[in-house]
């Protein structure tokens, strides 16, 4: 076992994940991939029973409605519900023996760690994420925060986890609903795109596979641009629009369309509603609520 293995999870313990939906799917199968932790260390829960079922042929682990034999065993535990399902789910952890020490890490848009922290009601670490899809294929974004009562160590070990899948980077958790809105969305924008400019190649007679390529090649390489010359997009830009040239004539539609203020719109809409996903209480977060102060 490497050192690494050894930091984010401790001999003999195991990794649960709550909530086998997609980014629950797409993590254990990119931890996996990665070598960070092995099928016999990992299980996870799903309250639908169709969903376990073809997520553990899937993904080769236990992964079960009744998870809660398994959880006094586990080091870290992934949340990955849906915001109405969270009450739900850390009080089935607490109800099922979570002990104080295990690490829980919350994938969970707009649930912020100190609701999270009130709902457990206990003073486990918490580290908040916000990964997006592209963990999958180990090119996925993550920012991580880390809650009351989690340390440094906590954070480095997330962030072990989220690297093992892509970037990840700590920031403010002020920051959050905007992430979520640009960078945890941010696929589906790039897919949108990405089908748009196929769709204009076909317009203009490319085959349509063809023209699907030679899109997502394109974005990929663009993208890996930014990220390795380290310079501004738009002096990136300035390099292919030449002089009386297709490239500009391409460009001033795009403007004459507005596509700068309505890609900001988007994400300006998109942080509004994760500002808002965790929010609204719930009778289950109420009544355990009341149970803590023997009501």
């Amino acid at each position: 076992m490497s050192s690494k293995q050894e930091q984010v999870i401790a001999e003999g313990m195991t990794l649960g994940v709550i909530g086998a939906g997609v980014m629950g799917q797409t993590l254990i199968r990119g931890l996996v991939a990665s070598g960070l932790i092995g099928r016999e260390r990992m299980w996870a829960g799903d309250k639908n029973a169709s969903t376990c079922e073809l997520a553990s042929a899937a993904l080769q682990i236990p992964v079960e409605v009744d998870f809660q034999s398994r959880v006094s065993t586990a080091d870290l535990i992934l949340i990955c519900v849906k915001p109405p399902d969270v009450p739900a789910a850390l009080a089935a952890l607490r109800n099922a023996g979570l002990r104080r020490e295990t690490l829980l890490i919350s994938i969970v848009a707009g649930v912020a760690t100190d609701r999270l922290e009130s709902v457990l009601g206990s003073e486990n670490p918490v580290v908040r994420a916000m990964p997006n899809t592209a963990c999958i294929v180990n090119e996925g974004m993550t920012v991580i925060c880390r809650g009351r009562y989690a340390e440094k160590q906590d954070l480095e070990r997330a962030r072990h986890i989220f690297e093992a899948v892509g970037k990840c980077l700590a920031v403010d958790e002020v920051h959050f609903n905007a992430i979520t809105a640009l960078s945890g969305s941010g696929p589906a924008y790039q897919f949108l795109i990405m089908e748009a400019l196929a769709d204009a190649g076909v317009r203009v007679g490319l085959p349509r596979q063809l023209a699907l390529t030679l899109v997502a090649q394109t974005a990929l390489g663009a993208a890996r641009m930014v990220l390795t010359t380290g310079r501004h997009p738009a002096s990136l830009r300035d390099d292919v629009t030449t002089p009386a040239g297709c490239t500009i004539g391409g460009l001033l539609m795009l403007e004459d369309g507005r596509i700068r203020s309505v890609l900001a719109r988007a994400v300006e809409e998109a942080a509004k509603i994760a500002g808002h996903l965790g929010m609204a209480p719930t009778k289950v977060s109420e009544s355990a609520a009341a149970q803590r102060s023997g009501h």
